[in-house]
C-alpha cells in the first residue's frame, strides 16, 4: 500500500479519546488544559476565540475534552455527546464546544498542564467512579500545646529530678571513707611484720641485747623465722622443730601455739585488708564515672577519720603503753597464752622495747599518708570551682535535653506525647 492507493470508501475514520495520554502530542494548545477541565466541571479562562493553526489542513477535527459539533454523525454514532447537549454542558459548567477545540501551539509538558491547572484555581473534587476518601492525616494534631497546667507539671518534675542527689554516689563515699582508715592500717602493720623492720630494729643504735647469749646474726636468724611464719601457710612445725646450737628446741609448745594464734589473726587481716582495697577501687572507679569530684571527698573524709583515729589511739599510748599493750592482746587472745617467762625466746627476740618501736612506726606511718592524702584532696576553691563547673555544664545540658523534649512532644501525636510525658518525669 502507497499514498496513491486510493482509500477506501466504507472506511471509518479513527476514534481518538480525548481521554487518552497517548494522543495529547496531537492536540492544539491548550486542548490539555481544556481537558482537564472538563474532567473537573470548569473551563480556563483565556480559551474564548479560537486561533487558526496547521491542524485545520489535516482534515481531522480538532481533538478536545468537549464534543465539537464539527464531528458529526460519526461523533453521534459512536455515542458522543450530540450538539443538542452544549447548552445542557454550558450549565453545568463545562466547557463550550466552540472552546474546547481551539488550535495553537503544540502542548507542553505535563508540568504546564499542571501549572495550567492550577492557574485556573482549585477544582472540585469529583464524586463519581474512583474518588477515594481522603481521611485526615495522623500528623493533623501538630502544632498542639500542651494544657498550661500540664507544662507546670512537667516542669516540676523535672526540677524535682535535677535537685533529687542520688543516694549510691553518696553511700559509695560514705564507703570509701571508712574502708581508707583501715586499708592503711593494714599496710602499716604490714610494712613492720617484715624481715626488713626487723633488721633495722636489730641494728638501729639504743636498742637491748639480750642477756641471755643471743647475738645481733643470732636475732635476726631467729627472728627471720617467726616473721617468715607469719605471712607463709606452713604449719606449727615450722617454728617447733627449730632448734639452737645446743640441740635444744629453740621454741616452747607454748610459744608455737601463741605464734599458731598470731599468724591466724595477722592472715585474717590481710585477707581483709585485701577485701577492703578491692572494694575501694570498685567505689573509685564508679564515683569517677558518676560523681564528679566524689573520689576526692570520699579521700578527704577518710584522711581527717583516720586523723582522729591515729591521734586517739596514740594519746592512749603514750599515756599508758603497758596496759594499752594488755587490753589489745586481750582482745585477740585469750588469757594466759600470751605470756612469757624473761628467758623464753619469743622475749628475748621481741623485747618490750621492739613493740614500742613497731607502735611508733606503724602510726608514723599512718599518719603520714593521712597527712598527705588530706593535703592532696583539701577542697580548695579552684578545686570546689572546677567541680562545681562541670557539674554546671552537666546541669546545663540535661534542661537543654529537656526542653528539646518538650519541644518534640508539642510536635508529636497524642500516643507519642504520652510516652514522652512517662520519660520525662525520669530525667
Amino acid at each position: 500500500m502507497t499514498e496513491k492507493t486510493p482509500t477506501p470508501p466504507n472506511r471509518q475514520d479513527p476514534h481518538l479519546d480525548p481521554a487518552e495520554p497517548a494522543f495529547d502530542w496531537m492536540k492544539p494548545a491548550g486542548t490539555g488544559a481544556g481537558t482537564a477541565a472538563k474532567a473537573q466541571g470548569t473551563a480556563p479562562a483565556g480559551n474564548t476565540s479560537p486561533v487558526p493553526g496547521a491542524a485545520a489542513g489535516k482534515g481531522q477535527p480538532a481533538a478536545s475534552a468537549g464534543t465539537p459539533a464539527s464531528q458529526g454523525g460519526a461523533t453521534a454514532a459512536r455515542g458522543g455527546t450530540p450538539a443538542s447537549q452544549t447548552e445542557a454542558t454550558l450549565a453545568q459548567g463545562g466547557m463550550p464546544a466552540s472552546n474546547a477545540g481551539t488550535p495553537g501551539s503544540q502542548a507542553g509538558s505535563r508540568a504546564d498542564r499542571k501549572a495550567a491547572e492550577a492557574a485556573v484555581g482549585p477544582a472540585a473534587e469529583p464524586q463519581g467512579r474512583g474518588t477515594h476518601f481522603r481521611e485526615p492525616l495522623p500528623t493533623s494534631a501538630l502544632q498542639v500545646r500542651p494544657p498550661q497546667d500540664e507544662v507546670e507539671r512537667r516542669n516540676a518534675e523535672r526540677e524535682l529530678a535535677n535537685n533529687t542527689k542520688p543516694v549510691l554516689p553518696r553511700v559509695m563515699q560514705v564507703l570509701l571513707a571508712v574502708f581508707y582508715p583501715l586499708v592503711l592500717l593494714v599496710l602499716a602493720v604490714r610494712a613492720v611484720a617484715s624481715p626488713l623492720f626487723l633488721w633495722v630494729e636489730y641494728n638501729r643504735p639504743g636498742f637491748p641485747g639480750d642477756g641471755y647469749g643471743f647475738s645481733t646474726d643470732d636475732r635476726m636468724t631467729y627472728g627471720s623465722y617467726a616473721v617468715d611464719y607469719l605471712s607463709n601457710w606452713s604449719g606449727p612445725r615450722y617454728l617447733g622443730e627449730l632448734v639452737n646450737r645446743s640441740g635444744d628446741a629453740l621454741f616452747q609448745e607454748g610459744e608455737v601455739s601463741h605464734m599458731a594464734d598470731v599468724k591466724l589473726v595477722i592472715l585474717s587481716t590481710f585477707a581483709g585488708g585485701a577485701l577492703l582495697i578491692l572494694l575501694g577501687i570498685i567505689a573509685i572507679i564508679y564515683l569517677r564515672r558518676r560523681s564528679t569530684g566524689g573520689v576526692r571527698r570520699g579521700l578527704f573524709a577518710g584522711s581527717v577519720a583516720t586523723l582522729v583515729i591515729i591521734l586517739g589511739l596514740g594519746t592512749l599510748a603514750a599515756l599508758g603503753w603497758q596496759q594499752f599493750f594488755t587490753e589489745f592482746h586481750r582482745i585477740f587472745f585469750a588469757n594466759g597464752t600470751w605470756t612469757f617467762a624473761l628467758d623464753d625466746t619469743l622475749i628475748r627476740l621481741f623485747p618490750g622495747q621492739f613493740w614500742v618501736d613497731s607502735g611508733i612506726v606503724i602510726g608514723a606511718l599512718v599518719l603520714i599518708a593521712s597527712v598527705a592524702t588530706l593535703i592532696l584532696t583539701w577542697p580548695t576553691r579552684k578545686r570546689r570551682g572546677l567541680a562545681r563547673k562541670t557539674k554546671d555544664k552537666d546541669t546545663d545540658a540535661l534542661v537543654a535535653s529537656a526542653k528539646d523534649g518538650d519541644a518534640g512532644t508539642m510536635d508529636l501525636p497524642d500516643a507519642a506525647q504520652r510516652r514522652t510525658r512517662g520519660n520525662s518525669a525520669t530525667v
